[in-house]
């Protein structure tokens, strides 16, 4: 609005144009719901997109990534310094090549395409936060990803390596050849790489436990030894039925589990001192 409209108004006694304010208008159960479903939707396209993405790079992706492990010149097995050999993959079952594929390829495009589902959730939460809660909640989210990634990258360099060499050189006898089944070879990458992802989580439940005060740092160093049968008994259930699988899993288990004893006692301590002050939490009050 120019300067001479502007003394015009306040002459003729009408206020001044401005920008309005942001209106925020109180959606009902309903609305909510309908959000909710167009956020799915949008999430469930980008799995779809991720598919997709899979499927029209499933060269690279089968020849590359998947079966990179089982050649003895993958390029981990020389940061690790391992011996590798050549695994011996055969089709055992007449749609066994055809169900791999498929079934692998889909599960690759769901790990792509996830990241974009999960946007469109915290897309649906975030209105609804104050500024200090997006902060903090952008904060876990980012975590979960980032640790997720973590242990995806643990499970398909490090858990798989070692595990598929171990199984490869190991003989009953040597009038028994190892050679392994294509269908069992991809369903224990997938679980190897997906329960490393999962399991890397461990630190950010700890972080929201401890938040909301339900978890102790005092309460995780009494339950040591609980923990590290829980430990194993998750490695078993989570890795196919052999010890170095197992092994595998249940060692970094125990080093996010005092990790998270860490993460405990920092969250516990700033929220104590956010409700007690600087002075701290009394020592009377458990």
């Amino acid at each position: 609005m120019s300067e001479t409209a502007s003394k015009r108004n306040v002459i003729d006694g009408t206020p001044p144009r401005a920008i309005p304010p942001k209106i925020v208008v109180e959606m009902s159960f309903l609305d909510h719901l309908e959000e909710l479903r167009w956020r799915i939707l949008k999430g469930m396209a980008g799995v779809m997109a991720g598919i997709v993405v899979a499927f029209a790079f499933s060269e690279f992706f089968i020849d590359t990534v998947l079966l990179g492990p089982s050649k003895a010149d993958f390029f981990i097995y020389d940061l690790l310094g391992l011996n590798a050999v050549d695994l011996v993959l055969q089709n055992r079952t007449l749609p066994g090549q055809f169900f791999s594929y498929w079934g692998t390829l889909f599960v690759v495009g769901l790990i792509v395409g996830s990241p974009v589902f999960f946007y469109q959730l915290w897309a649906f939460i975030e209105p609804a936060l104050e500024r200090k809660e997006k902060r903090g909640s952008t904060m876990v989210v980012v975590s979960i990803t980032f640790m997720f990634t973590v242990g995806l990258l643990f499970g398909y360099m490090i858990l798989t390596p070692f595990a598929l060499q171990f199984f490869a050189t190991f003989q009953l006898s040597e009038a028994v050849r190892n050679d392994f089944d294509i269908s069992a070879y991809f369903s224990s990458l997938t679980m190897w790489t997906m329960a490393s992802g999962l399991i890397f989580q461990l630190p950010v439940v700890s972080y929201g436990l401890s938040r909301i005060g339900l978890l102790t740092p005092d309460f995780l160093r009494r339950n040591r030894k609980v923990a590290l049968v829980i430990c194993l008994v998750l490695a078993a259930f989570l890795t196919p039925p052999d010890p170095v699988s197992q092994i595998l899993m249940a060692v970094p288990l125990v080093i996010l589990y005092e990790f998270g004893i860490w993460i405990s006692h920092i969250t516990n301590k700033r929220r104590d001192k956010k409700i007690w002050g600087d002075a701290g939490k009394p020592d009377n009050i458990a």
